[in-house]
């Protein structure tokens, strides 16, 4: 039979403890986001739907998309145990000459202010306060100098696209290589603008038009809004026109005939050091490895350019066995959460970059709302470390981790 009592004052008094209330709206939602996805959720409640669906989208049936976050929860992690393991794991590494104190850096994102108007500010301040890379696009909002003023003793990078008028493009990179940018993403995925048909659908343009639809969409909305009107205009690093839709802004731009030539140009105005973007196959990789480019990263642009293009993740194994040991591997597209960044520096690759996730930040909070994305991969990534019983980054080996088969490609006859 069980015993009971009544309960003493003391011991109910022990029970009754409350935690302290947060009355900063702002500091609540971000601390109860323990995850990328409670990010994305805030965010998605938070901004206009055009706004956000730009973010989150990519190309015709974000097939590329789907695929890439599906081979990251394809994984399956092998740990060791009994390790001895230190209180603190170390997370630092090195990468394309210089350090980080994690396994990732900010990705490039075009149009950042828009997502909210602290845009590439927040994300460059935040990288600095986390001792991070922060990548600037060549569509960023905010111009070149100005993310050097807010990360002033951090690394900065630029990505560049090379234009139809080639003088914008040599003119960002000498810009980029006077304000200090130590290294620059060649960017090679974006010939002509990939089908982002949310935007079509949403009727979305740069910048945002007043509609019956975004007026009955902005009333839940009211900050965001208030924000966007009382904020200096929204400005671009290349572009001195800015109507139309992102895929008219980016044909008009881009340039189909970009080449090797285009890289040989750009290798000699830029001192530091040269990493191409949106290399999606083996044989591409080894001709620049030929080249004795410093780095590459394996991206299909978050998705957002050919649909159903590779998934970097598939591809990395391959790579890194083929040129892994003659220049640095980078991954994107797909992240959202440290345990994917932990699975891609097993499999091979130096470094990750994360877009989605930073913007996801962003919306939900300008600058604390990225400094709650960096912590959340932080603890992640600290997490899967200790769990899988390694005590630093270089300890991580294909051997901790499996790629689980889903999509088998057929014999070719």
């Amino acid at each position: 039979m069980v015993t009971r009592q009544v309960p003493k004052p003391s011991e109910l008094r022990e029970l009754m403890k409350f935690k302290k209330p947060v009355f900063n709206g702002k500091q609540r939602r971000l601390a109860a986001a323990l995850t990328i996805d409670d990010l994305r959720a805030i965010a998605k409640r938070r901004t206009p739907r055009a706004v956000f669906d730009y973010t989150d989208g990519s190309a015709e049936g974000e097939i590329s998309l789907d695929r890439a976050r599906q081979a990251f929860l394809d994984v399956e992690f092998s740990p060791s145990i009994l390790r001895g393991m230190p209180d603190k794991v170390d997370t630092s590494t090195e990468i394309f000459g210089g350090p980080s104190a994690l396994p990732f850096a900010i990705a490039p994102t075009g149009f950042t202010r828009l997502m909210q108007t602290e845009g590439e500010t927040a994300g460059a301040s935040a990288a600095a306060a986390a001792g991070i890379p922060f990548t600037l696009s060549t569509l960023g909002t905010t111009s070149i100098e100005k993310v050097k003023e807010a990360n002033p003793n951090g690394r900065n990078w630029f990505q560049l696209y090379v234009m139809r008028d080639r003088e914008i493009s040599y003119d960002l990179t000498k810009r980029a290589a006077t304000a200090g940018f130590d290294t620059l993403f060649f960017t090679v995925d974006t010939p002509v603008a990939g089908a982002r048909l949310r935007d079509r659908r949403n009727g979305f343009s740069i910048p945002p038009q007043l509609t019956p639809s975004t007026i009955v969409n902005a009333i839940p909305r009211p900050s965001w809004w208030w924000d966007f009107l009382t904020t200096p205009k929204l400005e671009f690093a290349s572009l001195t026109s800015t109507g139309g839709t992102v895929g008219e802004l980016l044909n008009a731009a881009m340039d189909p005939s970009i080449s090797f030539d285009d890289l040989a140009v750009i290798r000699d105005l830029f001192p530091g050091k040269i990493v191409i973007k949106g290399v999606q196959n083996v044989a591409d990789a080894k001709k620049l490895a030929d080249l004795g480019v410093d780095g590459i990263v394996l991206s299909n642009h978050g998705g957002r350019q050919l649909d159903r293009a590779p998934v970097p993740f598939h591809l990395l194994p391959d790579v890194v066995r083929e040129v892994g040991k003659d220049t640095e591997i980078a991954i994107d597209t797909g992240i959202m959460s440290g345990a994917d960044i932990v699975a891609s520096i097993a499999l091979g690759a130096k470094f990750t970059l994360v877009g989605r996730a930073y913007l996801y930040g962003l919306m939900a909070g300008g600058r604390e709302g990225v400094d709650r994305m960096i912590d959340i991969l932080r603890d992640q990534i600290e997490r899967t470390m200790t769990l899988l019983g390694v005590t630093t980054i270089g300890e991580l080996t294909p051997h901790h981790v499996t790629q689980l088969q889903r999509l088998t490609p057929r014999a070719k006859t």
